[in-house]
């Protein structure tokens, strides 16, 4: 199996030599490596030269059209037999391929999604975003931790497809909005077989300071409505958890100011909720101040993707 790594980029050079580096380290060999640079304004061209005689690297120039589009352009450049897609701040485990490869041939996959985690090196913030983002106690618990893999629905970062499958559907039809998830919908309604395989995880190295990653949360909520005009019923219920818990916290705020009783129930139950945050992010961290970092980052993720999706909604 010959694999083609499809790599957008967008004024992220500095991203790009630790990505490439960590795929010098793979152990499976059969691979070429595809950067398309999406109109940046600062390229990743030079970075990229200092790999050609590691890798088996192209670099391509367009004038900017999305993530989305990007990765459709790589593949209409790509020799492989199967695509793998990744974002340019991922850093890669160096048996990433051969557990992939393994997956598709014993699996008989199609497609496929894994999931992301936190590298030891990470900093306090990048680790309690990531814990946010792949949490229980967020709605990033549904991220890698489906109990039935054939329902994960892959993400850009991290996902894959045979090129039969483009060959049959085509690419992502949306540049920035939820188009990993309306393409993981759409492999699956052609009877392909697109599953989760979480031995082929990535570490998530995002650069988010915490207002970027309210912006993030935010068009997440939006996406997802975006989704469901392809694809009616991608709302499901655990997307409505966090407009929920937005109502809820809206709910608590206003009746400290109006009915004292109401305000001590809601805030006993936000008070349990953020003490199983502390206590699940410091154990899982061992860092106490990963753990107060992951009850901002994860409250700022579920108000935004609330809000996200409840505008999303009524502009529809």
């Amino acid at each position: 199996m010959f694999f083609s790594i499809i790599i957008p980029v967008y004024n992220r050079p500095y991203e790009v030599s630790e990505l490439l580096q960590s795929l010098c380290c793979q152990t499976y060999s059969k691979f070429e490596v595809i950067i398309v640079e999406d109109g940046s304004l600062e390229g990743c061209e030079e970075v990229v030269s200092e790999y050609q005689d590691k890798l088996t690297v192209h670099y391509f120039y367009q004038n900017n059209t999305g993530q989305g589009f990007a990765r459709n352009f790589g593949m209409d450049q790509a020799k492989g037999d199967y695509f793998v897609f990744f974002d340019s701040d991922c850093v890669i485990p160096e048996d990433y391929l051969e557990n992939l490869a393994e997956a598709v041939r014993s699996r008989g996959l199609h497609a496929h999604g894994g999931p992301d985690k936190a590298a030891e090196g990470f900093s306090a913030f990048q680790k309690a975003i990531n814990f946010s983002m792949t949490s229980f106690w967020t709605t990033g618990g549904i991220r890698g931790k489906v109990a039935d893999p054939k329902k994960y629905q892959a993400r850009g970062y991290n996902m894959g497809m045979s090129q039969k499958v483009y060959a049959a559907i085509g690419g992502f039809i949306d540049p920035n909005k939820g188009e990993d998830i309306e393409l993981s919908i759409r492999i699956k309604k052609y009877g392909f077989n697109l599953e989760l395989v979480k031995e082929a995880y990535v570490y998530h190295k995002r650069r988010n300071d915490f207002i970027s990653f309210l912006r993030q949360s935010y068009s997440f909520g939006q996406n997802r409505v975006n989704v469901n005009r392809f694809h009616p019923g991608a709302i499901q219920a655990v997307h409505l958890m966090p407009v929920l818990f937005l109502l809820g916290f809206l709910t608590v705020v206003f009746s400290s100011l109006i009915y004292a009783p109401l305000f001590a129930v809601g805030a006993s139950v936000y008070g349990l909720w953020t003490f199983g945050v502390l206590w699940s992010s410091t154990i899982g961290n061992r860092s106490l101040k990963v753990g107060f970092l992951s009850i901002l980052t994860s409250y700022g993720q579920l108000l935004a993707y609330g809000a996200g999706l409840v505008c999303g909604v009524l502009k529809k």
